[in-house]
């Protein structure tokens, strides 16, 4: 059975965040992605495993070792998806920030 992993979910996660930036700036195979954390190997093959099944990972054999590097088309899509709602808030603190300075407190 293959379930499709939620993408949001799998950044949720600190310990995802963290590979992601990790791998944002070169390739990494699992052994040196999990000597940059405290925990089993194989939790670390997990949190791979998710990020590979959500699309934000690619693999890449070369030889004997597979290397992950960030799939940048995947992370456009999550920001095209965010982008509107900051633009929202971005407009809502400003709206606010002008508000606030007009304000004069009685003394």
């Amino acid at each position: 059975m293959n379930l499709r992993r939620d993408v949001f979910q799998a950044i949720a996660d600190p310990t995802r965040r963290t590979i992601l930036l990790l791998v944002a700036s070169q390739s990494m195979t699992a052994g040196a992605i999990a000597a940059n954390f405290d925990t089993a190997r194989p939790t670390v093959s997990k949190h791979l495993q998710i990020l590979t099944e959500c699309e934000l990972l690619k693999q890449e054999q070369n030889g004997r070792e597979i290397y992950y590097h960030l799939n940048p088309q995947k992370m456009k899509e999550i920001a095209d998806f965010i982008e509107p709602f900051r633009q929202m808030w971005d407009d809502r603190f400003n709206k606010l920030e002008t508000i606030m300075k007009k304000y004069k407190p009685n003394k």
